[in-house]
């Protein structure tokens, strides 16, 4: 569109900008009206959005501390003797007590080198590029071959740090400078661990090192063998080429020979908390979703336009926004709903085979809901009866929140949660989409692109708008500007008659 010439008000004496200035606020305001809607919508979904973080957070509670059995299913375990063995046990691990008796702990093989060959550092050196291969049989019994490349000119202590890097040979070898011998120890425990020198070059080699093999498919010479650990649990004789090993879901740890007693019993205490931290969470969700739900609206104090908050202190727009952005989610279906099954999940019964009498309800291991209708359906918790009920049967109430079944009613009540929760985001997330969705993909989003497209149609005719008032402005002045000449001009002729 070209550009309308805009002449001011010489000739009339008028303020014509400050007129189309105040023409255009009446124009502007179906605009404003259109930029109110598009900020109710972006705060309605910022709203949604901050509802699906809550939610997700509940979620998210309840997978990694009510549902996985390593949070509420917990063990303790205690040795009457600690010098002799220490365990720890899975959540899987029954609730028994072990007799132990340690009768040989697990020990690692060493290869010495020969006394008298004695390795002088300061002149040691290799002569050439050598690969070493090393047939590696470890503790358990499992092969492997080491194969190493020593370059030219190596040291003594660099051959020893390639010896302690190379991962398939496992070996843990060190330089005595005073006695002139190598070390190598073999890192894995066990009987059965060998070292077996696979070709002449690496027999060669190692006799550099002061080790006496004299041909290839030699173990390793100056050899003390490693020893399997060996124990008697309750009553039955075993062995293990490590001094930790884990047998029905206890890993012990043998630290000298002896007996102890090892008890394994379910961690209450871990249990308890973890039911009071969903009580605390879930509590919480409800009290938010409940005050958004009756948060006041108040239609009076709409979105504010520029011109309004540029009239105002920071103060007063904070204050004006506070009651303009509030209840947005007032009486909302989606959030509503999700509060009525959330309180059907925790209240209804579960049923099935694994839930014994007395573990079927919430209310059954001491946790119910407040008698105050004001709490919206908060739970309370019988600290006393939640942990009787524990102690009497930890894997009852593990149940009671995790069973899984075919029917909602066969469901623990976490499962009925997450599958409610589920719902509800899914539910949320077309309405009001996710931060990393473009516009089209949500419904307020799709509300948001066609007032966004109405906004700027209606930009555009304000344009057309003012122009139009500018050249009417342009031809009034025009207008008078010619009575004026042409007065001017009569009356210099008229003047000049009467002269």
């Amino acid at each position: 569109m070209a550009n309308t010439m805009r002449i001011s008000g010489l000739a009339s004496g008028m303020d014509i900008d400050k007129i189309v200035s105040d023409l255009m606020k009446a124009e502007r305001m179906p605009l404003d009206k259109l930029k109110q809607k598009k900020q109710l919508l972006e705060w309605q979904r910022d709203d949604y959005r901050s509802m699906n973080t809550l939610l997700q957070g509940l979620d998210d509670y309840l997978f990694s501390n009510i549902t996985l059995q390593s949070s509420m299913l917990k063990k303790t375990v205690s040795s009457s003797n600690e010098s002799v063995v220490t365990a720890t046990a899975g959540s899987s691990a029954a609730n028994v007590a072990s007799a132990i008796q340690v009768n040989q702990v697990a020990t690692s093989a060493v290869w010495l080198s020969d006394a008298t060959k004695r390795v002088d550092k300061a002149s040691f050196s290799v002569d050439a590029d050598v690969t070493l291969t090393i047939n590696v049989t470890n503790g358990d019994g499992t092969t492997k071959q080491a194969a190493i490349t020593v370059k030219k000119g190596t040291t003594l202590y660099g051959v020893i740090a390639q010896l302690n890097s190379n991962l398939d040979l496992g070996v843990s070898a060190f330089y005595d400078e005073q006695t002139g011998r190598v070390s190598i120890m073999k890192k894995e425990m066990g009987a059965k661990a060998s070292l077996v020198l696979a070709d002449q070059a690496t027999v060669d080699f190692f006799a550099q090192l002061g080790f006496t093999n004299t041909a290839a498919g030699q173990e390793l010479t100056g050899k003390t063998a490693g020893k399997d650990a060996d124990i008697t649990i309750n009553g039955l004789r075993t062995t293990r080429s490590s001094n930790t090993f884990t047998i029905n879901g206890v890993t012990y740890t043998v630290k000298g020979t002896g007996t102890a007693t090892v008890s394994v019993a379910t961690d209450a205490d871990a249990m308890f908390n973890a039911i009071k931290g969903f009580v605390d969470k879930y509590n919480e969700t409800i009290a938010k979703i409940n005050a958004e739900l009756k948060e006041e609206r108040y239609r009076d104090y709409p979105p504010l336009t520029d011109e309004q908050k540029e009239a105002m202190t920071e103060k007063q727009i904070e204050l004006w926004e506070e009651k303009a952005r509030s209840g947005m989610l007032r009486g909302d279906s989606i959030l509503s709903s999700a509060l009525s099954k959330m309180r059907m999940n925790v209240y209804t019964k579960v049923e099935g085979a694994n839930i014994p009498s007395g573990f079927s309800q919430l209310a059954q291991i001491g946790i119910t809901t407040s008698s105050n209708y004001l709490d919206g359906g908060k739970l309370i918790i019988d600290e006393t009866k939640l942990r009787e009920k524990i102690k009497e049967n930890p894997d009852a109430v593990y149940q009671l929140f995790n069973q899984d079944g075919a029917t909602d009613a066969e469901k623990g009540i976490a499962r009925r949660l997450r599958d409610t929760i589920k719902e509800t985001i899914g539910k949320i997330e077309q309405k009001a989409g996710k931060t990393v969705w473009t516009n089209q993909q949500f419904a307020i989003g799709r509300d948001l692109i066609q007032i966004n497209d109405q906004i700027d149609r209606f930009q555009d005719r304000l344009k057309q708008i003012e122009d139009r008032y500018y050249r009417q402005f342009t031809a009034m002045e025009e207008a008078i500007q010619r009575a004026n000449q042409q007065s001017m001009y009569l009356m210099n002729a008229f003047g000049g008659m009467q002269r």
